[in-house]
């Protein structure tokens, strides 16, 4: 069970997707989807860095990985503001690109490349996000 701490910043992104990336791979996970693993993991940890943690340069994001005979687990814990999903309407793409709110779409990436993705805002402050990849 890997598990690492970083600092919540844009230049650790390459840093935390490889730590993911070789997991995954030491898990069995093919390349494919080994990449839908990194790929959500760089989008979830842009969005915890742009809005839970915000202008706040000391956040901290924890990145736990957990694997079994079905997949991968990530979870990805901040202590930033609290984050709710539900708020985000589900985005559809049924308008030109350049009037497409951009609001959802990482959150709609995220739902796409992994199998299963649960949200939690804790009680304790901050969130905890598990995202799920099966073989």
């Amino acid at each position: 069970m890997p598990k690492e701490t970083f600092a919540a910043r844009y230049e650790n992104l390459a840093q935390i997707c490889e730590f993911v990336t070789i997991a995954s791979e030491a898990a069995g996970l093919g390349e494919a989807d080994a990449y839908c693993v990194e790929l959500a993991t760089n989008e979830a940890c842009t969005n915890i860095m742009e809005y839970s943690y915000g202008e706040d340069k000391e956040g901290k994001i924890e990145c736990l990985i957990e694997a079994d005979d079905k997949g991968v687990t990530i979870v990805l814990r901040d202590w930033g503001k609290p984050f709710d999903a539900n708020e985000v309407p589900e985005k559809t793409f049924d308008k030109p690109l350049e009037k497409l709110d951009l609001r959802g779409i990482g959150l709609r990436l995220i739902r796409g490349a992994m199998d299963e993705v649960e949200f939690e805002a804790l009680p304790v402050g901050g969130n905890r996000l598990t995202m799920r990849k099966y073989r």
